[in-house]
């Protein structure tokens, strides 16, 4: 179909349409141009909009670059779209994507001149001979650094079916002769662009993302693009043969000695020699000699990969590293310790300038800003490259504005999740509730330098040991300490340690040798180390041990259990969504979509039926979620039905069953003292299950077979058998409000206002199931 048009006006004259119009959903996005001159708002709306099409490509989008939205041609040349390529290509990279193919289009559009009675007018319309039109794939702008092979499960599977096809066709071999002459035949002349003005053109760019740690970090930051960087800073274009020829000018040994006559296979092998960083090379593509990448390194270079070292053992998919890869830290400490502040520091890689700059950065409530206090438990992603190197937290293009946990997640080899929970005495019971469910690998104890240790931090560290969770002590604010006052607070916290309900060697860290000796040995030592997040003292020691930490709760062997989500939060009424709830994945995998779930138990012990419609882990949309991920869950449930949900509940997949009452052997914690007869009453905390619970049932448990001298046993008494601190039993439990979903193995945890006692569900009684 040709089309013209006499008007001179630009909106008219772009009415040549080339492509199908543009649809607001799907992989495929058009742009008629990228300014290099951006701000900051643009550049992030630019990079939130092509994550969304990433998203909707299930991570492979399409630009259309010199197209307007109606699909047709916008009249640009070659410079202009070039350059427009180059910034989108950029944005890709932050979003750990690279661009897999970029293929420019010329001589669609011809220009025809008809002579009037006054004046010329050049009339412009489409070519009908497609032969005519020249479609040139060049290389990427930035080198496709990937650490291991990639490869794409939909050219995989292509490559299968050609060769499928190729063996079903019995085609015989060839001789040498032969090959030569066949490709003798099909090689076909090279075509050049026109890079001149006045040389319509347009672009198409292929953008793969990339999961995980695979990609190296962008050589060409936003910020870059948004302070107002061009297309030839940095780097020099020039016109060779059929393709722009892009050089790196710091990189190459030689900046001012570019040979020109790249057309011959020698001079191209001798350049990518030189210069190990030249890639010339696609995925699965053919090789480009006649045209040299660019890399413009604004950031400091990573560390080099150890060759020796296998990538086979890397994860492929950022839903394995949230789950074999992600350690749990629980952070408590008094009041005055600074765990926000210290979590603040460690995930936006700034220091603290000691007024709460840190701090402000992570936490969520006003209050919370205002008073310096938290009163809520929240986790934050602290992720790590292959190297040990942090990711660092704070945007790239919003300085004061943190990462979002997709970029993080996707950008990690490994991820500790820092669990930040109160230190007030006024919210112990949060606290006690954030180490139960939270499924914690580790504890990180903090202490201020400056005070001895207080009662709360006993109490958190007794916390921490019932639930058999290894610690690891920081001592904070240490520049501007007093070397007695650090004395003293070391030397009580040691008698601490050395206690016999602790039972830990406090092992003091200076060094890297240090942290490789204590890494393996948490269950017997407490390493302690001295910290400043005001000047950063300690703070890579610190870092160098959570990077070498080993995982020690292996909810990837759970994956063959029943599906549980133990439920945390609930969202209801969330727009354009409906109910959501968020939660941990104790065991089993769940695949989204069509899958029914129960989700209770509710007051009168049933369970909810319904359909998990969509699920995020890091907020990353995803169709399976497994074991030993944070993730939400969005379900299909009416009005009625979203009443009841609360937080305690749990998702599963069988039908299951609720209790009233359970049986648990405990063991009473020494201290204070306390005596527990039947109808005792207290707070039990058994995973994300808190609740009030009465002891209708005591019964003995041998002590001497345990080793405990006769004063630690249960005692007879008129009124019946009495627990004292030591004394272990076992004790048949019951809820007073309402039923809960239990099962046999649960860690449980009981209080009336300090911690009582701990204990493992042994049974539920048939007759309350």
């Amino acid at each position: 179909m040709v089309s013209s048009n006499t008007s001179q006006s630009p909106y008219t004259r772009r009415a040549l349409r080339v492509i199908d119009a543009e649809n607001h959903d799907g992989s495929a996005e058009y742009k008629r141009q990228v300014h290099k001159q951006l701000s900051t708002t643009r550049l992030r709306t630019l990079s939130t909009q092509m994550s969304y099409r990433l998203d909707e490509g299930n991570g492979r989008c399409t630009y259309h670059i010199g197209v307007e939205d109606d699909g047709c041609h916008s009249l640009l040349d070659y410079p202009s779209i070039s350059e427009s390529a180059w910034i989108l290509e950029s944005i890709a990279r932050s979003l750990n994507s690279i661009v897999l193919e970029r293929k420019m289009i010329q001589n669609e559009i011809l220009v025809r001149v008809e002579e009037g009675d006054e004046e010329h007018k050049e009339v412009l319309t489409l070519t009908e001979d497609q032969a005519g039109v020249i479609v040139v794939e060049e290389p990427p702008v930035l080198d496709n650094h990937i650490h291991g092979s990639y490869h794409n499960a939909e050219d995989e599977d292509n490559e299968d079916e050609e060769k499928k096809l190729g063996s079903e066709a019995g085609d015989d071999e060839t001789t040498p002769e032969e090959e030569e002459e066949k490709d003798g035949k099909d090689e076909k002349p090279k075509v050049k662009l026109c890079t001149e003005e006045g040389s319509y053109t347009r672009c198409e760019l292929t953008i793969q993302r990339i999961e995980t740690h695979l990609l190296d970090p962008s050589p060409l930051s936003l910020s870059s693009l948004s302070r107002g960087s061009s297309f030839a800073e940095g780097v020099d274009g020039t016109t060779i043969g059929t393709t722009t020829v892009l050089t790196r000018k710091l990189s190459l040994k030689n900046p001012n000695n570019v040979e020109e006559d790249t057309e011959s296979a020698s001079s191209t092998s001798s350049k990518e020699e030189e210069d190990p960083a030249v890639d010339a090379t696609e995925h699965g593509k053919e090789d480009h000699p006649a045209a040299t990448t660019t890399v413009v390194d604004n950031a400091p270079s990573p560390k080099k990969e150890d060759p020796t070292v296998s990538t086979q053992e890397q994860p492929v998919s950022v839903q394995e590293t949230l789950s074999s890869r992600n350690i749990r830290v629980a952070v408590v400490g008094n009041v005055d310790a600074g765990k926000s502040t210290l979590i603040g520091t460690l995930t936006t890689s700034f220091l603290d300038d000691g007024r709460g700059s840190s701090r402000t950065a992570i936490m969520k409530h006003r209050h919370e800003i205002e008073s310096g206090r938290t009163s809520t438990s929240s986790s934050h992603l602290l992720g790590f490259r292959d190297t040990g190197e942090t990711i660092a937290g704070r945007d790239k293009i919003r300085s004061n504005k943190m990462k979002s946990e997709d970029e993080i997640a996707r950008a990690s080899f490994r991820i500790v999740t820092l669990m930040d929970l109160a230190g007030h005495e006024k919210y112990l019971k949060t606290t006690i509730h954030g180490v139960s469910s939270g499924m914690a690998d580790y504890g990180l104890i903090l202490v201020n330098s400056r005070h001895p240790p207080t009662h709360m931090t006993q109490h958190h560290l007794n916390l921490c040991c019932s639930y058999g969770i290894p610690v690891i002590v920081v001592f904070t604010k240490v520049d501007g300490c007093p070397d007695h006052a650090l004395a003293t607070s070391k030397k009580e916290l040691a008698k601490l340690l050395k206690s016999p309900d602790i039972g830990r060697r406090p092992f003091a860290v200076k060094n890297e040798a240090d942290v490789d000796t204590c890494v393996g040995k948490l269950q017997v030592l407490a390493p302690m180390l001295d910290i400043s997040c005001v000047t950063g003292e300690g703070l890579p020691l610190l870092r160098k041990l959570l990077f070498g930490l080993p995982k020690r709760r292996r909810h990837e062997k759970k994956v063959n259990r029943p599906f549980e989500l133990l439920i945390e939060d609930v969202f209801n009424n969330v727009p354009g969504v409906g109910s959501v709830v968020s939660g941990f994945v104790n065991a089993g995998e769940l695949t989204v979509g069509t899958t029914q779930v129960y989700v209770g138990p509710t007051d009168d012990g049933t369970f909810l039926k319904t359909v998990a419609k969509s699920a995020h882990i890091a907020r990353i949309n995803t169709t399976r979620i497994t074991a030993g991920q944070s993730a939400t869950l969005a379900f299909s449930l009416n009005k009625e039905m979203r009443k009841k949900l609360r937080r305690g509940m749990v998702v599963v997949k069988d039908n299951p069953t609720s209790t009233r009452q359970f049986d648990a052997e405990i063991c009473v914690l020494k201290g204070e003292g306390t005596t527990i007869r039947e109808s005792y009453q207290a707070y039990v905390h058994i995973l994300n299950v808190r609740q009030t619970a009465f002891a209708r049932n005591i019964e003995i448990v041998n002590n001497n077979a345990l080793g405990l001298p006769p004063s630690h046993g249960a005692k007879h008494d008129s009124e019946g058998i009495v627990l004292r601190p030591g004394s272990r039993a076992k004790v048949r439990f019951e809820f007073a409000k309402r039923p809960e979903y239990l099962r046999p193995g649960m860690r449980m945890l009981f209080r009336d206002g300090r911690v009582r006692g701990v204990g493992i569900v042994t049974g539920i009684p048939t007759a309350a199931a």
